[in-house]
């Protein structure tokens, strides 16, 4: 697509061509956009759009960068987000951040931790598990 046909998608995707968009270089605009759209904006996928916007906005808090922050907050609450699922995203993602930091910073064994990690998930799947049966229900591993 030319420069002006994607401006003409931009605009009507969005209402008017961000000024992000006008400093593309000609030979990179049209696949920018295009994977921009797929990625970001399509409603089909395994993931639904409201989720997209808030792991894209725990990123854009972790990576420091204000004009993701500011767009992927936006774009969420259009896509249902509540400030309290943004709030709670946001803190989630700091405490990752927090943990990965320790982690690395103390360089704790990974292939103990990943031996770790298999361990207390198969504890905690078995405990659903146990808990469930006993409910009657289906846990969170049963359901594919």
């Amino acid at each position: 697509m030319t420069r002006q046909e994607v401006y003409r998608e931009i605009e009507q995707t969005f209402g008017l061509v961000p000024s992000m968009f006008k400093d593309v270089p000609d030979s990179k605009f049209d696949h920018e956009w295009k994977l921009l759209r797929e990625i970001q904006l399509e409603e089909t996928g395994p993931i639904p759009l409201k989720y997209r916007e808030l792991i894209s906005l725990a990123i854009s808090g972790a990576t420091k960068c204000p004009y993701c922050t500011l767009y992927h907050t936006e774009v969420a609450r259009l896509f249902g987000a509540t400030d309290q699922g943004t709030e709670a995203t946001v803190h989630y993602a700091k405490s990752t951040a927090g943990w990965s930091t320790y982690s690395n910073g103390l360089e704790i064994d990974s292939n103990q931790f990943r031996k770790e990690m298999k361990q207390a998930c198969g504890h905690v799947r078995s405990s659903q598990q146990s808990a469930a049966a006993l409910a009657g229900t289906e846990t969170r591993a049963d359901v594919h």
